[in-house]
């Protein structure tokens, strides 16, 4: 059984990185949840320097603070998708976008896996003291929608998003309520040898 882990980004990190985007990229694939990566393709180091601000941005109404993680696979040490966990929501946030931005490489895509991702988004939301959560999605994606569903997602409102041009589902999600229910079905595929998820369990 595969075990996955979230992982905060290093320079070590860098190659794997840009193979990660290059590959969402050529499939021509809708980017979200990489924490603004794609905008630093050819500067990762400040990209790095990046995610370091956004973690103690003071919430405004241009940033909230928030955090980034790499979805690795254990078996093969494989970044298998990345996660933006916004840690507080100013107006645009709360209108459009939400607290998670999720994303799963094409290659890796229909196993399960972006389930898996946002379980362990709930628990870093939970350790940061999130009690219910907002998530915005394009109703032409079931795919990520159905995975909101899966984790206790219940939808809240649908709309014509200006800025994306498109129509866009909310959800809303009960952080504690998710993780009791979920707990048997995806703690199973939790590294817990991992550092970062033994400090998110000690919740």
């Amino acid at each position: 059984m595969d075990k996955f882990y979230f992982e905060i980004p290093t320079i070590e990190r860098k190659q794997d990185a840009i193979e990660y985007m290059a590959e969402i990229f050529e499939e021509n694939s809708t980017v979200n949840g990489v924490g603004g990566l794609d905008k630093f393709i050819n500067d990762y180091e400040g990209w790095l320097k990046k995610l370091e601000k956004d973690y103690v941005a003071e919430p405004s109404d241009e940033t909230v603070p928030m955090r980034t993680y790499f979805l690795v696979r254990k078996s093969d040490n494989r970044i298998v998708g990345m996660i933006n966990i916004r840690l507080a929501l100013n107006e645009r946030l709360s209108k459009y976008e939400g607290n998670i931005g999720y994303n799963i490489r094409p290659s890796e895509r229909e196993k399960g896996y972006n389930k898996i991702n946002l379980y362990l988004g709930l628990k870093v939301c939970d350790k940061y003291g999130l009690d219910k959560i907002l998530l915005g999605v394009r109703t032409n994606n079931p795919a990520s929608w159905k995975t909101m569903e899966d984790l206790g997602g219940e939808r809240i409102r649908e709309f014509y998003n200006e800025e994306r041009k498109s129509d866009v589902y909310n959800y809303s999600i009960d952080v504690k309520e998710s993780l009791k229910t979920y707990k048997k079905e995806y703690e199973q595929y939790i590294d817990d040898d991992n550092e970062l998820i033994r400090n998110i369990n000690e919740k």
